[in-house]
């Protein structure tokens, strides 16, 4: 699978394919901490010379749009709020689309449970009241958020499980790290028989469709760019967009041979600068 690929080597190079829409991961494809990769701000000035139409995607639940756009505006990206989807947006969209009316209960920090609130979803603890659970990535998940979960979902038994996004853990620099939403999902599923029916964050297509409908592209003119191939390029694969993987993150060359056959990417680029239009 993996010489079926295009690799491009160097940042000279260009792919030769041309696209509407560009949908970008963030750390470890456009930033890494709080530095710029190599070619970032070069392919996004670029981008948005052409009139290209480009969508930050993260699947972190603990920030809101505008803390990812205050960021991006202090390492000296240019973007606008529309641009920012993570999977506050998503979830919000997902269930202002979906489930219209259902009262949640979201196990989640205070952007998420903010984001609910503005969007007019009404949010309660009260087990026979609660039509959906949130399991996000929740630094004050405590054992009274998980009895109330419990409740819902086992006593009642009415109530329907979603998370925000699948990881199981965020990473930090230096080899760090923290506990993120998967642990949370763990613990429901395993105390109350329950599983997971919705995940808003990558790989599921529910971010990216939310993403696209917010620019209004079809499908065949986006091309997703990220650097792990488990979250961001298999999204790509189930959307049915084409993929560029960077090598300035999380996957590098020897993770495709082991990969599934949805974790492949349409390229594979040392520079995320090689995504710059030719003669732009």
């Amino acid at each position: 699978m993996f010489a079926e690929k295009v690799v491009v080597t160097q940042p000279t190079e260009r792919i030769e394919k041309d696209y509407e829409i560009y949908l970008f991961d963030l750390d470890g494809t456009i930033y890494l901490g709080e530095e710029l990769l190599p070619g970032a701000r070069e392919l996004l000035d670029s981008l948005r010379r052409l009139g290209k139409k480009r969508i930050f995607l993260s699947n972190n639940p603990t920030k809101n749009p505008q803390m990812y756009l205050e960021k991006l505006q202090r390492l000296g990206i240019e973007c606008d709020l529309q641009e920012i989807v993570n999977t506050v947006v998503s979830t919000v969209g997902w269930l202002t689309a979906n489930r219209p009316g259902k009262k949640v209960f979201p196990i989640a920090d205070k952007p998420l449970v903010d984001a609910l609130s503005d969007a007019g979803i009404e949010v309660t603890d009260v087990p026979e009241e609660i039509d959906i659970v949130i399991a996000s990535y929740d630094h004050g998940f405590d054992y009274k958020k998980l009895q109330v979960a419990f409740d819902a979902l086992w006593r009642v038994g009415k109530a329907e499980l979603i998370t925000t996004n699948p990881d199981k853990y965020c990473p930090f620099p230096g080899g760090r790290g923290e506990p993120d939403a998967a642990g949370v999902v763990a613990a429901i599923e395993a105390t109350t028989g329950v599983k997971c029916s919705a995940n808003m964050g990558k790989p599921d297509q529910v971010m990216i469709d939310v993403a696209l409908n917010r620019v209004g592209s079809e499908f065949e003119s986006a091309i997703m760019v990220g650097d792990r191939l488990s979250t961001d390029i298999k999204m790509a694969a189930v959307a049915g967009i084409d993929s560029a993987l960077v090598l300035t993150g999380d996957s590098q060359l020897r993770d495709l041979d082991a990969a599934d056959s949805e974790s492949q990417p349409t390229y594979v680029l040392e520079s995320i600068e090689s995504l710059i239009p030719g003669g732009n």
